[in-house]
């Protein structure tokens, strides 16, 4: 993972270009309260940060991309907002994972990395709230989605085909 002089600035533009695209971008869609907005900005972002992964095709590159927007993202409005850096540095590391397990990546390595890091916007809440506010907000999850099951009238198998439907939305 060493990179010269030219692949580091070029690593630089496309981590800046994602990291101002998060800053400017993704602070006006969470303002104006857009749903599905970090699927949104997830999908923007890891595009970007693919095709710097075209221009310098070593291992770790997607990653440095990643890191770069996660330190731009500092600079948001409102403070340091780590939940979206986490979500950043999370799904440009998928993305390197999938992109490292082949050899030569190619265009399907690049469509299973897309959308292995587009899916992490499905775990990321789960994750970084437990992590973050305890195991409480796990459980508050289920019981929305018991309470969820039962207002509809729904079988409790039924939270598989709602977790099913959320993974196609997001794909």
């Amino acid at each position: 993972m060493k990179f010269n002089t030219r692949e580091l600035v070029t690593l630089a533009v496309f981590g800046a270009l994602w990291g101002v695209v998060e800053v400017s971008l993704g602070s006006l869609l969470h303002v104006l309260n857009v749903p599905l907005t970090g699927l949104f900005m997830t999908a923007v972002g890891i595009a970007i940060a693919l095709v710097g992964r075209l221009y310098v095709p070593k291992p770790g590159a997607t990653v440095f991309i990643g890191l770069i927007a996660a330190l731009l993202k500092m600079f948001s409005l409102g403070g340091i907002v780590i939940n979206p850096m986490i979500g950043i540095i999370a799904a440009s590391l998928l993305a390197e994972i999938v992109l490292t397990a082949f050899r030569r990546p190619r265009r399907l390595a690049f469509v299973l990395a897309g959308g292995l890091a587009v899916l992490w916007t499905l775990v990321h809440p789960f994750l970084t709230q437990s992590f973050l506010a305890g195991r409480g907000v796990l459980v508050i999850w289920l019981d929305l989605l018991d309470e969820g099951i039962r207002l509809f009238g729904l079988n409790s198998n039924a939270a598989w085909v709602i977790v099913a439907a959320l993974v196609l939305l997001r794909l």
